[in-house]
């Protein structure tokens, strides 16, 4: 199981990377500079969060294994996160697009949804149990 987790997170990460290597792309080509900007502001926040979240997960795993006191997964902190990026767009109205940054945010909780989806889909047509 733990195996299947970290394979499924490597999955998440080279998939944001992708998608913000997308947006990167497009704010170079198009004329859309504060959309884009936003994009890749609110994803490589939405990237650092999924890290976090990841390195509070091993530790999570870590503590139950050794019947230790468990702490928070890091909420705050990722909440927090989110709250600077918010900040820097509506600091900077003219580079980075508040709706945009939101939606960049989101970026890795819907990487998360269409991955497991997929993954659900394939494991139902060939069968497997979980």
């Amino acid at each position: 199981m733990e195996e299947q987790l970290q394979y499924s997170l490597a999955r998440h990460r080279k998939y944001i990377l992708y998608l913000l290597a997308i947006f990167v792309f497009c704010w170079g080509i198009m004329p859309y500079k504060a959309i884009f900007g936003g994009l890749i502001l609110g994803t490589a926040f939405s990237f650092f969060n999924h890290w976090l979240m990841l390195k509070r997960m091993q530790r999570f795993n870590t503590a139950l294994d050794s019947g230790k006191k468990v702490q928070s997964l890091g909420t705050m902190s990722r909440m927090a996160s989110a709250g600077v990026a918010a900040i820097i767009a509506l600091r900077y109205p003219e580079h980075f697009n508040i709706v945009s940054t939101v939606l960049g945010l989101m970026a890795s909780y819907i990487v998360i949804m269409i991955d497991f989806f997929i993954h659900f889909f394939i494991q139902r047509k060939s069968g497997e149990e979980r």
